[in-house]
């Protein structure tokens, strides 16, 4: 704003110089019926729409157009001036209030200068409106471009949050849906488990009990992270690293208590980018969730594998098979997988169920 402020006073010093230098060497010659300090006076105002127009749009056009008025008997670099100002300040009405407020100013501007300049005895017809036209016409076509592409910019940067929002909501639902779904399925199992050896074998009740509460605390303490965040915002500094090819061991551990052997092997990686470490995580405890509470497996095999610039997860357990069912746990894995723009597939196969996924990360972080 104070740039263009400056940008401003220079345009009506190179005006006010300009036009005043012009009388002043008699290269233009006032009107006899005008008394000089008359002349002059209309002259050095018409310059001041320039100067508040950013303040006042639509006064200063409208200052403009009678200051126009004004000048039309004159003629030469009065009007010159008059007109300019009108341009420069239509321009900037136009810009703040869009072309449907700005097209009676802006119509109204043309009439009045097309009338009197037939109208009132002045200097040049031809001139005058011929001048005043083009200001005009030029100061209302520069403000409509300069208004659609600021209306443009607007919708472009509204579009982007809303997309934002929409992408940050869907995360937030799959991270949830990963915690609550996987820890769920694991006290549901247990709980069934104690319920049912109560009686006959309260050491494994009390067992099935003591791996409910650890679940359940550790769900806890991960919701309320998220809810933290989803709140205010002042949780991040406090959230816990998501997890990484380090915790594969412990949530196969965890889905094995729930009753299928896991054999886990993580091969040909020491480490991956944080967000497709994150990614193979959930990919993992979403089929692990899936084998304890659909499959009714004894064995699942876990395998996750390393190559040049990409990561490849396979979990295959030897239960029931089946269709797959397109819930959000399948959704989840496809669009995590989706991100990457790598290859997923959950499907029967010959024993049991398989759940395959490829993540190319380097292309991915190359984008």
């Amino acid at each position: 704003m104070r740039i263009r402020v400056v940008l401003d006073a220079l345009a009506v010093l190179v005006l006010a110089v300009g036009a005043g230098g012009n009388l002043a060497a008699g290269a233009w010659a006032l009107p006899p019926w005008l008394p000089g300090w008359l002349g002059w006076t209309i002259m050095l105002t018409s310059v001041t729409p320039i100067l508040l127009r950013r303040w006042w749009p639509r006064p200063a056009y409208v200052l403009a157009l009678v200051l126009t008025a004004t000048a039309i008997p004159i003629g030469g670099p009065v009007l010159a001036v008059a007109v300019v100002g009108a341009g420069c300040a239509l321009y900037t009405f136009v810009v703040a209030r869009g072309s449907r407020a700005s097209r009676v100013g802006f119509a109204a501007g043309l009439l009045a200068i097309g009338l009197l300049g037939v109208a009132v005895p002045n200097p040049s017809v031809a001139t005058t409106m011929n001048f005043g036209a083009s200001a005009l016409i030029v100061g209302f076509a520069l403000g409509i471009a300069v208004h659609g592409r600021r209306e443009y910019a607007a919708a472009e940067r509204e579009n982007h949050a809303r997309e934002a929002v929409s992408a940050e909501r869907l995360r937030i639902a799959r991270e949830m849906h990963d915690v609550v779904a996987h820890s769920m399925s694991l006290i549901a199992v247990k709980a069934a488990v104690g319920n049912h050896v109560a009686l006959e074998q309260p050491a494994e009740a009390r067992e099935a009990l003591h791996v409910i509460e650890d679940t359940s605390r550790e769900t806890l303490a991960e919701l309320r992270r998220m809810l933290g965040v989803l709140r205010d915002g002042t949780g991040v500094p406090a959230l816990a690293p998501a997890p990484t090819l380090d915790d594969l061991r412990a949530l196969a551990d965890r889905a094995q208590l729930a009753g299928p052997a896991v054999d886990l092997a993580v091969e040909g990686l020491a480490e991956l980018p944080g967000g497709v470490g994150q990614s193979v995580y959930r990919i993992v405890q979403e089929a692990l969730t899936n084998v304890v509470k659909h499959a009714g497996a004894a064995k699942c095999r876990v395998r996750v594998t390393g190559g040049e610039g990409e990561v490849s997860i396979e979990v295959r357990d030897d239960g029931r098979g089946g269709s797959a069912t397109p819930g959000h746990g399948l959704i989840g894995m496809r669009e995590r997988v989706a991100v990457y723009g790598g290859e997923f597939s959950a499907e029967p196969a010959d024993v049991g169920f398989r759940v395959f996924a490829r993540l190319p990360y380097e292309t991915a972080a190359a984008r």
